[in-house]
């Protein structure tokens, strides 16, 4: 399995994302339940956007909408389809400058 990973760094990057996205998943879904039924156990904001930086944007962003949590966030609505902007651009300086 080293071998592999140490032959393919993009399977690392590959392996992170899955990870981090099912993270972001259960984190947000979580929060939601904790805003209606357990308030002192709510996950913070810091941490949400955290997660959303190190690569969970995309699913935390559609999870947001489907449950329909923090929507009327600005600091959501804005800040997380900024962080997919660049990461994309990251992506596209990577691809086609370095």
């Amino acid at each position: 399995m080293l071998k592999l990973l140490k032959e393919n760094p993009w399977l690392i990057l590959a392996l992170w994302l899955a990870a981090i996205s099912v993270c972001a998943f259960f984190v947000t879904v979580y929060d939601k339940w904790a805003a209606k039924h357990n308030p002192r156990h709510r996950t913070p904001e810091a941490t949400l956007l955290l997660i959303s930086a190190l690569g969970g944007s995309v699913v935390m962003l559609a999870t947001m909408q489907l449950i329909r949590h923090k929507t009327k966030h600005l600091k959501f609505m804005l800040g997380i389809p900024l962080i997919i902007l660049l990461q994309a651009a990251a992506v596209l300086v990577y691809f086609f400058v370095l």
